[in-house]
């Protein structure tokens, strides 16, 4: 099943119109125990999930992502989440929705209005194979000819290049850019480039 089909969300029974805050009941809906989507505070995906993680009742799953970014220093290897103020996290809701609701980190459980999204059990099975027991997936950093990348740092900083040609021996690469609206090809060290296709 790919992830694209697994993800698409369970509902657990609206919650009454009656019930003055969302977060006092939720109705019965078969088993009680479920994978939810939690809204974290910016940047601090690693903090709600560390603070979470302690709870034994609680199960957390927070993919990150390890990549180069060009910065005018020069390139440098950072590591954020994969989802951007979000984590997943599977607990029994009768039970700990405020603790979950309020720990450090945390800006909320995704919901739309009364209705409660669950997350698949093979949806976190299938993110779990992509990040591996340590939630974190490598972005190759391997370049061939034809790739586009960023230079990073020095007096190209930020442009957009071709690669032409990867000289491994002298960890050196030759790139195509656009420079005073000429093409230029220009001879620079593998470490002053990073590939263009991920970036944040």
């Amino acid at each position: 099943m790919g992830f694209a089909s697994a993800g698409l969300p369970h509902y657990v029974a609206a919650v009454p119109d009656n019930i003055p805050h969302p977060l006092e009941l939720l109705p019965s809906a078969g088993e009680s125990m479920a994978w939810f989507c939690l809204r974290t505070h910016a940047k601090h995906e690693h903090i709600a999930a560390a603070h979470l993680k302690r709870h034994e009742q609680i199960e957390v799953l927070n993919p990150r992502v390890r990549f180069w970014r060009a910065t005018r220093a020069g390139r440098i290897q950072v590591t954020e989440s994969l989802f951007p103020n979000y984590l997943f996290a599977r607990f029994d809701w009768r039970t700990s929705l405020n603790r979950i609701h309020y720990a450090p980190g945390i800006g909320g459980i995704v919901h739309f209005g009364t209705r409660w999204p669950t997350i698949p059990p093979e949806a976190i099975a299938e993110l779990r194979r992509l990040v591996g027991d340590g939630e974190l997936q490598d972005i190759p950093d391997g370049l061939q000819a034809g790739e586009e990348v960023e230079i990073a740092g020095g007096a190209f900083h930020g442009l957009k290049a071709l690669v032409t040609r990867v000289m491994p021996g002298r960890d050196r690469v030759i790139v195509l850019l656009d420079f005073l609206g000429r093409q230029t090809t220009v001879e620079i060290g593998r470490i002053e480039v990073v590939r263009a296709g991920f970036q944040r």
